[in-house]
This record gives structure tokens, C-alpha cells and sequence, in this order.
């Protein structure tokens, strides 16, 4: 907000106005040559009609802040009248209403008073009241006052800088548009590039910069402005080797499934391939075409029954329609697959359903799930085959997708958060992912596809994998640090939500220190703590870097800065504490209170629980969410909290056999000899029923193992007889369990591998895993139960 500060002298007639700017700078101050109280030799003695013409000038359109504004505003509007100005429609704030609203049951709220309960200063003097009632006295601490009011109303505002780890793009932060333009630039000249590309070829593009250095909100950036006319398919890191291509699809399903606007981006398209089929030579357009093509138009505009009702003749009739034309478009230009035609009538039987039970239930179809039969008959599909392979499936719904494209616009395809994969442990995965990376590249057109990675990862990644995967790279993204400059506005729209200015808010030295830390995500982490400081009064955490650590400039600009700090607070105690005695009901004693013992007994922040309850707070809100349920997926984050925990207590892995038959996905955690098998069990049929028996006969030849078998509760329960029979016989056994995995437990196991997975992007800056780890198993709000089989006792606080 542009706002002045105003204070005026007389009454009625004006005898001297000043005015403040926003940056607490004089800007103006004048003395009225027909009052009898100013005399010749006085300076910036004006007529009254200039000093009032002039003070109109500045102050046109910005908000006026006057302490009693009613007192002001009754002086200006006289000797407007006097000299026969015209009075304007001017917008005035009040301090003094201000302050009674947000300081409730004060003895006082005069200038004078308010001054010295909380101890304000104007060019490092604290207010005496024989300087008082003088335009340009009353004028500065005024400024300071209302300055305090805004730093008191953010104590109920969200801390702006807290949240400013992008995790996807789908996410929404605020932007700072001209940080990498040029580098903004190369991606969108990558899509077009790919558009008017007639043989629709994928080019590949890397982006390369350091931890915290954005990355990630660079692809945010993308999305708010591509997401209108591209389809944005966001990959995080896959954890599992046999199930690379799978796991891909599985999140390009899920990104497919977010809404964008008033629909998901499968929606909108299907709906772009079908008008765009409409639209080619030669192709005869019918009334019902022309139908339809109107009906979808409604249907973007929120008209959730353009096409029908729910279950309703004409809805059905034109879907099938709509699949029918794009059958008939592919059958002329690419042949018809294993499952090509299949897949294409998945997505449109998704798109024709507007309750959201009917997409969850065809979302898990397109995944290759094998429905309960009571789920394919609802929906009306097929079910799949028991042993699909899931890797050509998975291929062939990413080439679907692509060739579909060609009818729209060019995939955008982000791989991200693959930091992980350049862990011994990982090798596997990681080749399996370059073998997958390199068969998008030659069954998907149209795509263009990122990788975001480190300087180091890309080296790595570039030494393991196929030296004709980087042939489809030929584009590097390098990301630089931002100059302070660059870092100021960043912070400044970071601020725009709270509507406060950086200056106001951060003392020189606050910025100084902020602008030391490198990259930007570090930079907006000290931010935030000192946003803590200023409007909370939360002391600063020690800087991460050991003092023995900085060269000699740096531990005397460091010591000096915690001496300011300290001799600031102080100051102002010991200024309250001589007020207190001379008058006790004009200091705030609750607040010098806090000051005397806050940085004795306020603890320090711990990053890590931070990152834990701002997290779990997002899984629970998206937990009813679409997610691709996967016991590939669940066995591999097992499996990565397993070697992470390898770092502070060895855990040794394996895996039970029993011939050629198929188990459940699981890992054995050997414990000298009390083994302990953790498996999930996520799929319906056959494939169930086999895999449960199997895994009883297990639990039959290993009784000194302990077996569980889980299943997510948001997985339609097994209601076959010989399945629950199965249920049954693993519950009642001496050493297994069948488990439902409830909402506290999923959302606790993810948790804690998203924590892992954070630590290795380098997303919580100077947090090393160990420590992590170890916030874990010794806070029992964050103990999970799988950390007794590594044989951590559960805390008791």
C-alpha cells in the first residue's frame, strides 16, 4: 500500500504540516505565513494557499495516516475553505483508532503515551514530550507507531516466507517473473519447437542448478502459464527397479487427473483431441458433430451436464460417439496394439463421468488394475487380464498419450526429485530408469521432456546411461544465483500476501544477513526466521555455518551482528524497565517480560519437525485425493527408509522364495533370528487369492518369522469367499497378520518417506539425514511402527 504519514499543527487555522513517506523519509514541511505563531525568518514559510496546494499534490491517491485524523482532517478541510480550495475525496487511516482496536484496555491512547509503552524511536531518540506538538516530532513517531500497528496485525497472518518449498508444479507461489527469464525462455522455444515439428519428434531439455536454486518453481512458472493449452504430467523419483515404466505412467496418470480450472487435464484432452479431429480436411461434419462440439464448450464452462445428466441416455450416446471418432482417427494412423484401443476407451469413459466415485474407480482401470467384478460392471469395462505386464502397458499408455497429443499440444513431461537415484543402493533403478527415459524418447512423439537434476547428478547420469539418451538432450538449462537485487523483489512479492513493504518489516542488518545466504531457498529460510523475530518476537537460530568454519571477516560481521541484536534488546529493556519504576500502568509488561526471558527459554526451531507438520498438514488435506495405489510402489519406499536408516544402525534386506510362484511384493528384515516379513497385497482376483495362499504357505514353513500382509483401506475390501478365507487362515496363524493400512499409518509411511527422500533433493537446506532420522525414533509423535523391526525402541515422549 502507498501510504503518507500526516500531522498537522493549529486550530482551526494551520500553522504547520509535515509529511512522511512510506520509507519513513520527510518528504515535506511547511509553515503558514498568515499564522501569527510563525515568524519571518521561519523556514519553508509558505502562504497558506501554497502549503495547502502543494500538500494536495503529494498526497493525491495515496492513503493519509494522521494520529486523531479527525483533528486533521476538520484543520485541512477549514483553511481549504479559507483559501477557497476545493476539498478532494482523500482516503485517511487513523493511529489512534487503529491502536484502540489492536491494543485493547490501554490507560491511553494519546501519541505521547502510545510512544512510550512500547518504547518507539525516531532517529534513535526515544520520544520526549516537551519536543512534542511539532508537525515534523509528531509526524515521525506517528510513522513508527503505525508501523507497529502493521507488525502487530501480521501476529495473525501466516508466515509468508514458511511455505516456499515448491513441491510440484501444480503447486501456487508467488513468482517473480523476471528471475530466468532467458532460461523461461528456452523452455517455452522447446515447445514450439516440438509444435511446428510435423513429425511431432520429443526433444529432451536438462535443467541444471545447485539445491534450492529453483528448480522446481521454475516448472510451477510453466504450468500457470502452459497449463491452459499443454498437458503438464509432473514424475517424481521411481524407488522400485522392476517397476520403473509403471511408476511413471502411474504419476503421468495422476498429474492427467488434476484439475485445471473446471477440469482434469484428461478431460480437457480428450475433448481437444475429438474438436481437433472435427477440424481436419476432408472430414464430413455432422449435426450431431456440431451437437456435441457445443455441448463441450458448456461443459469448460463448468456446466457439469452440458452432455446429459449422470447415467443418462444421451450423456452415454454421445460419449460413445465422441469414442467412436477417435477410434476411428487412430485406426488410420497407428495400428490398433495390445491395448491402444482399450486404453482410449478408458480415458473417454473417464471424461463422461462427472462423480468423482466413477473416476476414482476408472482411474484405477486405466492403471491396469484388476477391478473387484462389481467395480468393472459399474463402470462398464472390461476387466483386465490377471497378469497383465505391466511394463508394456505402461509403454503403450505413455505412447497413447503422446500420439494423442499430436492433436492438442505437446506433452510437457518433468522429471524431478531424482536426486536419490544416484545412491549405490540405487543402481539398478537407476539404469532401468535411463532404459526407460530412452524407450519414451522412441514410442512417444511430441513430448517434451525435462529432467531437473544437480550439477553433480547430471555428470553422474551422464557417465551411466546410453550415450544416445543424451542425444535427445541437446539443450542444458543452467540456473545461476539471483543477484541481491533479484533476491529483494522475490522477497518483496513473498510479502505482498501480509501488505507490508520488505523495509518495514526487516531492519539493514536483517536484510544483510538474509542476503548473505546462498542459494535462494536458503535466503528465503532466514527470511523466514527472521519474520519470526521481528513480528513474533521468536529469537534467531544460530547460522548454520560453525564459527570456527568462517574466515575472519566473517566471524567479526557475525559477532557483530548478535552484539546489535543484543544491545538492541537491551536498550529497550532497560528504557521499559526505568519507565516501569516512574510509571508502572504506562509500560506493556507482558511484553517486556517476554523480552527479559524469551531468548532464555523460547527453544530453538527444529527444521526438521517444521518440515514433518507442514507435510503431514498436506497429505491429510489430499489423502481422499486420486493416487495410483501400487504394491511396487509401497515395497520401494520400504525399501529406501530401510537404507536410510543403514546409516545410523546396519539393516540387512532380503526377499522369501517359494519356487517359481508369485508372492506378495515384501521384504524380509533380517534380526538375528527373529526375522520379520513386511508385505503389501493391493490387487483383486485371481492374482490375490494366489498370492495370499502362497504367502500362508510361508507363514506355515517360517514360524519363527513374523508375517504381515498389508492392504491401504482405501482398496475396495476383498468379498470373494475364497479370498476371505485366505484373510482369515493368515489372521489366525501363531506369526501373521493381515492388516488394513489406516489413514494415521499411510499418511506416518509417507511421511517419513517423503522426509527421506527431501534430505536426498537437498529440499532441507543444511539437514543431514542422520539427524533426521533420529528426530524419528526419538519423538513419539513421529515413531512409526516399522521402526522396531530395525530394532528402535518406541519413545515414551
Amino acid at each position: 500500500m502507498d501510504f503518507v504519514v500526516l500531522d498537522t499543527e493549529g486550530n482551526p487555522e494551520l500553522s504547520e504540516l509535515a509529511i512522511i513517506d512510506s520509507q519513513g523519509l520527510v518528504i515535506y514541511e511547511g509553515f503558514s505565513k498568515e499564522h501569527p505563531r510563525n515568524y519571518k525568518n521561519t523556514p519553508n514559510l509558505k502562504s497558506l494557499k501554497t502549503l495547502l496546494t502543494e500538500f494536495l499534490a503529494i498526497v493525491q491517491g495515496k492513503a493519509i495516516i494522521c494520529h486523531y485524523a479527525e483533528h486533521d482532517i476538520d484543520v485541512l478541510k477549514y483553511n481549504c475553505h479559507q483559501v477557497g480550495l476545493i476539498w478532494p475525496n482523500l482516503k485517511f487511516e487513523c493511529t489512534w483508532t487503529l491502536a484502540k482496536n489492536t491494543w485493547q484496555g490501554l490507560e491511553s491512547y494519546s501519541l505521547d503515551y502510545l510512544s512510550k509503552y512500547f518504547n518507539l524511536r525516531a532517529n534513535n531518540q526515544y520520544f520526549i514530550s516537551d519536543m512534542a506538538h511539532t508537525a515534523r516530532y509528531d509526524a515521525e513517531f506517528t510513522y513508527h507507531l503505525y508501523i507497529k500497528i502493521m507488525l502487530e496485525k501480521l501476529k495473525q497472518q501466516p508466515n509468508p516466507f514458511s511455505s516456499s518449498r515448491v513441491d510440484t508444479p501444480f503447486q501456487n507461489h508467488p513468482d517473480y517473473l523476471n528471475t530466468y527469464q532467458r532460461e523461461f525462455l528456452t523452455l517455452k522455444t522447446g515447445l514450439n519447437d516440438i509444435k511446428l515439428d510435423t513429425n511431432h519428434q520429443s526433444k529432451g531439455i536438462v535443467v541444471i542448478g545447485e539445491p534450492g536454486s529453483g528448480k522446481t518453481h521454475l516448472m510451477m512458472r510453466l504450468a500457470q502459464e502452459r497449463l491452459s493449452s499443454n498437458r503438464l504430467l509432473f514424475i517424481r523419483q521411481p524407488n522400485n527397479s522392476q517397476s520403473v515404466l509403471y511408476h511413471i505412467y502411474s504419476r503421468m496418470l495422476e498429474s492427467l487427473v488434476q484439475k485445471v480450472g473446471h477440469l482434469p487435464q484428461l478431460d480437457y484432452l480428450i475433448i481437444n483431441t475429438f474438436r481437433k479431429i472435427l477440424s481436419l480436411p476432408h472430414r464430413d461434419v455432422k449435426q450431431k458433430d456440431i451437437e456435441i462440439l457445443k455441448a463441450l464448450y458448456n461443459l469448460e464452462e463448468n456446466n457439469i451436464n452440458a452432455l446429459g445428466a449422470e447415467n443418462t441416455q444421451r450423456k452415454r450416446e454421445y460419449w460413445l460417439y465422441i469414442e467412436k471418432t477417435i477410434n476411428e482417427w487412430w485406426m488410420n494412423n497407428y495400428a490398433a496394439g495390445s491395448y491402444a484401443l482399450s486404453i482410449i476407451k478408458g480415458m473417454v469413459k473417464y471424461c463422461s463421468y462427472t462423480d468423482y466415485k466413477y473416476k476414482n474407480i476408472t482411474t484405477r482401470w486405466l492403471a491396469g488394475n484388476v477391478l473387484t467384478d462389481e467395480e468393472a460392471e459399474t463402470i462398464g469395462l472390461p476387466n483386465w487380464g490377471e497378469e497383465i505386464s505391466q511394463e508394456a502397458f505402461s509403454l503403450e499408455a505413455i505412447s497413447v498419450l503422446g500420439k494423442l497429443s499430436t492433436l492438442d499440444e505437446p506433452l510437457i513431461i518433468i522429471f524431478d526429485q531424482l536426486e536419490g537415484l544416484g545412491l549405490a543402493h540405487n543402481k539398478e533403478i537407476l539404469l532401468n530408469f535411463g532404459e526407460a527415459v530412452k524407450e519414451i524418447f522412441t514410442h512417444v512423439p511430441n513430448s517434451l521432456i525435462i529432467l531437473n537434476l544437480f550439477p553433480d547428478r547430471w555428470e553422474q547420469f551422464q557417465s551411466t546411461f546410453d550415450k544416445a539418451i543424451f542425444r535427445r538432450f541437446p539443450s542444458l538449462v543452467y540456473l545461476r544465483q539471483p543477484n541481491e537485487s533479484e533476491i529483494k523483489a522475490i522477497l518483496q512479492i513473498k510479502l505482498q500476501s501480509v501488505n507490508i513493504n520488505l523495509e518495514h518489516l526487516f531492519h539493514p542488518e536483517d536484510l544483510d544477513d538474509i542476503l548473505e545466504e546462498k542459494p535462494i531457498g536458503t535466503a528465503l529460510n532466514r527470511a523466514a526466521e527472521y519474520y519470526n523475530y521481528r513480528v513474533n518476537g521468536i529469537p534467531l537460530s544460530i547460522k548454520k555455518k560453525a564459527i570456527y568454519e568462517l574466515d575472519n571477516n566473517e566471524k567479526i560481521e557475525q559477532q557483530l551482528r548478535t552484539l546489535r541484536q543484543q544491545q538492541q534488546t537491551s536498550t529497550e529493556v532497560l528504557m521499559q524497565l526505568i519507565q516501569a519504576i516512574q510509571d508502572p500502568a504506562a509500560i506493556d509488561l507482558t511484553n517486556l517480560q517476554q523480552k527479559l526471558g524469551g531468548t532464555v527459554h523460547t527453544p530453538p526451531s527444529n527444521p526438521v519437525i517444521e518440515y514433518l507438520i507442514q507435510h503431514k498438514n498436506e497429505l491429510e488435506q489430499k489423502y481422499n485425493n486420486s493416487a495410483i495405489i501400487t504394491d511396487y510402489d509401497d515395497i520401494g519406499k520400504l525399501k529406501t527408509i530401510a537404507e536410510a536408516f543403514n546409516h545410523i544402525k546396519p539393516i540387512k534386506l532380503t526377499q522369501y522364495r517359494l519356487g517359481k510362484r508369485k508372492l506378495p511384493e515384501h521384504i524380509v528384515v533380517e534380526n538375528g533370528n527373529k526375522n520379520h516379513v513386511i508385505g503389501f497385497l493391493q490387487i483383486n482376483g485371481i492374482a490375490f487369492t494366489s498370492r495370499i495362499s502362497n504367502f500362508n504357505e510361508l507363514v506355515n514353513i517360517y514360524p519363527q518369522t513374523k508375517f504381515e500382509l498389508f492392504r491401504d483401506e482405501r482398496i475396495p475390501e476383498i468379498t470373494g469367499k475364497v479370498g476371505k478365507e485366505y484373510i482369515k487362515q493368515l489372521q489366525n496363524s501363531r506369526n501373521g497378520n493381515f492388516i488394513s493400512l489406516n489413514k494415521q499409518d499411510r499418511i506416518l509411511l509417507d511421511l517419513i518417506y517423503d522426509l527421506i527422500i527431501s534430505i536426498y533433493n537437498k529440499d532441507l537446506y543444511d539437514v543431514d539425514l542422520e539427524t533426521a532420522l533420529n528426530v524419528l525414533i526419538t519423538h513419539k509423535e513421529w515413531y512409526h511402527w516399522i521402526f522396531s523391526m530395525f530394532g528402535f525402541t518406541s519413545p515414551t515422549k
